[in-house]
């Protein structure tokens, strides 16, 4: 597959009247405020800090239902989109609230059974995630959050078997995600923002600053026009035919704490 080239420019370039229109922070997870796997002090306050400054933050991430729960409660966020689209979790009046997409097949379905037992079979040292006792809707394929992390060559052999199989399968940084039903990432994401906060999408997109790492972030970066990579994103460049706007000059959590912290300093007009 040939990937036109996009240049990306240096998060530096975000200028005062790109910085005033943004209002919704939406953010990847894994590798985008994670750093190898932990959610840093930098990253964190980070959050807080756009939760101060009146911003609305929404992870949106391929993790699980039992983590969306937690996050939806716990972190300084206004809700979390979980399993690449298949829910939506927060917190209203004190209760916790939640959102199932209709499409979403529950992931006991045969055909992710099958897939399960050919990717095991198959791929030379993949395996099931960790976490996959909290989900509700994917299967998540490990292939780089335990050792040993295997090449991106194996992620890909991974998919050809989920879509073979006619499931739809995206790769992270360090799952390979499959599911059954038409849903993704930005559907729910443009949802969630439309019916708590009534967002436009056709008029509203440059109020989004999404921030991303990897290829299932790419429907993400092509849709909003302020989308962010941290720099790990480069990794990936090959893969990914719509690339973000800006990427950061660190990786990971480093890497959005190093781009909030200019988007606030370019709100204020520094």
């Amino acid at each position: 597959m040939t990937i036109t080239k996009q240049p990306m420019q240096p998060i530096a370039a975000l200028d005062h009247v790109c910085a005033s229109s943004v209002k919704y922070v939406l953010m990847d997870i894994d590798d985008t405020i994670t750093t190898e796997g932990k959610l840093g002090a930098e990253a964190y306050q980070a959050l807080w800090s756009c939760t101060k400054a009146n911003l609305i933050a929404v992870p949106i991430t391929g993790r699980p239902a039992g983590w969306c729960d937690l996050i939806a409660r716990q972190w300084p966020v206004a809700g979390v989109v979980g399993e690449n689209g298949a829910l939506a979790f927060w917190e209203e009046d004190g209760h916790a609230r939640r959102l199932y997409h209709e499409h979403a097949v529950k992931n006991d379905h045969e055909i992710l059974g099958k897939i399960q037992r050919r990717v095991l079979a198959e791929v030379p040292g993949a395996r099931i995630a960790q976490d996959q006792f909290c989900r509700m809707f994917d299967l998540a394929i490990d292939f780089a959050e335990e050792e040993p992390k295997l090449p991106l060559s194996s992620a890909q052999a991974i998919v050809e078997i989920c879509r073979s199989e006619g499931a739809i399968a995206k790769i992270s940084s360090i799952h390979v995600n499959t599911w059954l039903g038409k849903y993704d990432k930005l559907g729910m994401a443009v949802r969630f923002l439309t019916e708590q906060y009534g967002y436009d999408d056709d008029k509203d997109r440059n109020q989004v600053m999404f921030f991303g790492d990897s290829p299932n972030d790419e429907p993400m970066f092509e849709h909003f026009p302020n989308s962010v990579g941290v720099a790990s994103i480069t990794a990936y460049s090959h893969l990914i035919a719509h690339k973000p706007a800006f990427v950061t000059n660190h990786a990971g959590g480093e890497g959005f704490a190093e781009a909030i912290a200019l988007l606030l300093q370019r709100i204020r007009g520094n």
